[in-house]
């Protein structure tokens, strides 16, 4: 869990990258930037809003060898190990990002390091370091007033309400490489930012297999259930699946495929699928982990239970409770019509 409410800037350093394969430079300031009271608060809005509005997906950072030769875990370990080598330290950050910078469609942009105060993560107390650019200019009109006219003029700046990238790197866990948030608003080059400046591989803990194997059953769910049988089945397999492991603590895979697979032939065809699909969600070789709770509460959120119907009818069905969805609606086929049909039971209707 993630509170970033009572989090305070203790220091803040500015610089600008430009594309060295343009031969653009970068400006390194020579002393932190100064806050007040409202450029903090803004700032901060600014900074935290991306990680609020979407999921928590952890990475860490990495490298082949061994993560303290990973560059900027090392200046952010010591930004943490001492916060008045702050400044230095995010010259040395914004030199590295300088040095990925290389790439025809990398932008210009403004760098922020940021050391916080106060941030919650995981019900305990700790400081971060942020790394946020900001890129795109966007116009925007001021105005003028003269003696006799008003007049428009046209300039240009950030969007305060939408962050490029970023990320918040939190003062724990430093041994596995920190536990990180990132966010690429402008993905032109995906590697850029997550791969070749920060060094950054997923965190693999319990939130991480949760949330990609549901997303695998997902797809599983499109893939094979629904052309083997029918959308209610789909839909019913998806139900069970999400039920399965929300009252559950632990995964296990034997007892989640008898518990949610209704139909036992579906069960060899679900363990060829997670051979040749698992690597994408890095769970080929995963059969037991810890269940987080938050993962399936953010996938039961975006998991589609409705039928749609070429007739313009909907049919949602409940996934809290999927016996009715099994006991209550009967699909069949209309010989007169030619068509298919859903016969659905009920005793009375309930007032919206």
């Amino acid at each position: 869990m993630l509170n970033l409410y009572n989090a305070q800037i203790e220091s803040l350093s500015l610089h600008r990258v430009g594309n060295k394969s343009k031969n653009e430079a970068a400006f390194l300031s020579s002393e932190p930037f100064t806050l007040n009271d409202e450029m903090a608060g803004l700032l901060k809005e600014y900074f935290f809003r991306p990680f609020r509005e979407k999921e928590e997906n952890y990475y860490r950072f990495s490298n082949d060898v061994d993560v303290e030769f990973n560059d900027m875990f090392t200046a952010v370990s010591g930004i943490f190990e001492n916060p008045a080598n702050g400044h230095e330290l995010s010259k040395k950050i914004t030199q590295h990002l300088y040095d990925q910078s290389n790439h025809p469609h990398i932008k210009s942009g403004e760098v922020y390091v940021v050391h916080f105060s106060d941030v919650v993560i995981d019900n305990k107390k700790t400081d971060a370091v942020g790394i946020f650019k900001s890129e795109l200019k966007h116009d925007f009109l001021q105005f003028k007033e003269t003696e006799q006219n008003l007049e428009i003029l046209i300039k240009q700046g950030i969007n305060v309400n939408k962050l490029d990238k970023g990320c918040i790197v939190f003062n724990v866990e430093k041994e596995e490489g920190y536990k990180v948030l990132s966010v690429d608003s402008n993905r032109y080059d995906a590697k850029y930012w997550l791969e070749n400046f920060l060094g950054l591989i997923p965190l693999t803990d319990e939130n991480f297999y949760t949330k990609n194997y549901l997303k695998f059953c997902q797809n599983f769910a499109k893939d094979v259930v629904l052309p083997a049988e029918d959308k209610q089945q789909e839909v019913l397999f998806m139900n069970r699946a999400v039920n399965h492991f929300a009252k559950n603590d632990a995964f296990e895979e034997t007892t989640f495929l008898n518990e949610v697979m209704e139909n036992p032939e579906l069960i060899p065809e679900f363990k060829h699928y997670k051979v040749e699909k698992g690597p994408k969600y890095s769970i080929e070789d995963v059969s037991n982990f810890d269940i987080a709770n938050k993962a399936v509460s953010d996938a039961r959120r975006k998991i589609k239970n409705v039928i749609n119907l070429d007739t313009n009818i909907q049919i949602k069905l409940d996934f809290i409770n999927p016996e009715s969805a099994e006991k209550f609606v009967e699909k069949g086929w209309d010989e007169e019509r030619q068509m298919y049909y859903y016969l659905v039971y009920f005793n009375k209707e309930q007032k919206s």
